[in-house]
């Protein structure tokens, strides 16, 4: 079936008994208004990838300045590109964060400035009309925070729980960072743009969920699998596990067997 228009997906939504999953591709418009539609039938997806990159006070610089160039300009329009770049306030007006800042405008990316750090900076960038904004281009908005816990407050105040990176050699702050934040995807100095599918050896991805159930991040063929429970008896009965019967449950993990034609080989 053709469909050419978003009156005749109106009328695909409504098809639950025929369709057990839908996984829309497109703008965050079109995500959002399938996710409000669809009353019926589970949707798999993300309406907008609004991902952080944290530079902390520890981070090497060389590093940051890498990690940030990759995640927003390596595919600025892909849904893991960095949107918003945080960085700790102890590093305004110093040569690491002068130099993250100029390895971005030689790439012609556009900065707007978070509230803060309009008021840290005197002259800088023209301020963000909003902190909750996705580019999808050579754009982005840059925020001070005073550490961590206020990355942490910042990314789940005003991200999309898609994919956020922290940069930094302390392993206790990346750890508070790791385990703090509630994305689909988080990363300690490596760039955003590695929430992929393919690069998680999930094979062709079939989409990106920031939902909690059941799939969440990337998702391949795999994560669209469902439980099917195959059980094979002898006349056996519940009454005959029973307490006081002859049978008793025995819960333990079993080999799986691979198939005849799987060598184990890449």
């Amino acid at each position: 079936m053709q469909v050419s228009s978003r009156e005749a997906i109106y009328d695909l939504l409504k098809l639950e008994h025929l369709i057990d999953l839908v996984i829309p591709r497109g703008s965050s418009d079109l995500v959002r208004m399938i996710q409000q539609a669809s009353k019926g039938i589970p949707v798999l997806g993300h309406s907008e990838g609004i991902c952080h990159v944290y530079v902390d006070k520890d981070c090497d610089p060389e590093m940051a300045a890498k990690i940030v160039l990759d995640s927003k300009c390596d595919y600025p329009a892909a849904c893991n590109a960095m949107e918003t770049l945080l960085v700790h306030r102890s590093l305004l007006k110093t040569p690491v964060f002068d130099h993250i800042v100029d390895t971005l405008k030689q790439e012609k990316v556009s900065i707007n400035a978070g509230p803060l750090l309009a008021k840290a900076l005197r002259f800088g960038p023209r301020e963000a009309k909003s902190m909750k904004v996705e580019y999808g281009g050579l754009e982005c908005c840059v925020e001070a925070v005073d550490g961590v816990e206020d990355a942490i407050k910042h990314i789940h105040n005003f991200g999309s729980s898609h994919t956020d990176v922290i940069v930094t050699n302390n392993e206790d702050t990346a750890e508070k960072f790791l385990q703090s934040v509630d994305s689909a995807c988080v990363f300690h100095n490596a760039s955003s743009r590695f929430a992929d599918g393919y690069r998680f050896g999930l094979g062709a991805e079939v989409g990106i969920s920031t939902a909690r159930i059941h799939s969440r991040g990337p998702v391949g063929v795999e994560g669209l699998l469902t439980t099917k429970w195959v059980l094979r008896g002898n006349g056996n009965s519940v009454g005959d596990f029973a307490e006081g019967g002859p049978n008793s449950y025995i819960h333990q993990y079993l080999p799986v067997e691979e198939d005849a034609g799987d060598s184990g080989s890449e």
